[in-house]
């Protein structure tokens, strides 16, 4: 059972950065591939990034360049560095993980970005 523990959330203004924070334990496995989702108020849950085998990225188109995913697959943690913050990325971020074929899911933290 792989578990995941998200850190990094908070309050922040306008314009201002995050780093979001991801540890993955309960498995002496690398997992596949490692990503962030995140809920925004009235909305479903959508894909923000993430980092597959060979440290490949790929970004939600509202991204926009301003976020950064990385990982460190020895570790089993991936961070997503956020910037120039707006009140629409409000929401609760989650960390996702698949192991063989099997995704697993953080509890979530909260983003506020105040106007």
């Amino acid at each position: 059972q792989v578990q995941l523990v998200e850190s990094g959330g908070g309050l922040v203004q306008t314009g201002g950065s995050l780093r979001l924070s991801c540890v993955a334990s309960g498995t002496p496995f690398s997992v596949n591939s490692m990503a962030w989702y995140r809920q925004v108020p009235g909305k479903e849950r959508e894909w923000v990034a993430s980092v597959l085998t060979g440290h490949i990225k790929k970004y939600g188109d509202f991204v926009k360049g301003r976020f950064t995913i990385s990982r460190d697959s020895v570790k089993n943690t991936v961070n997503l560095q956020m910037n120039s913050l707006a009140p629409d990325d409000t929401g609760v971020y989650y960390c996702s993980a698949r192991l063989r074929g099997v995704d697993y899911w953080g509890k979530g933290i909260l983003v506020t970005v105040s106007s």
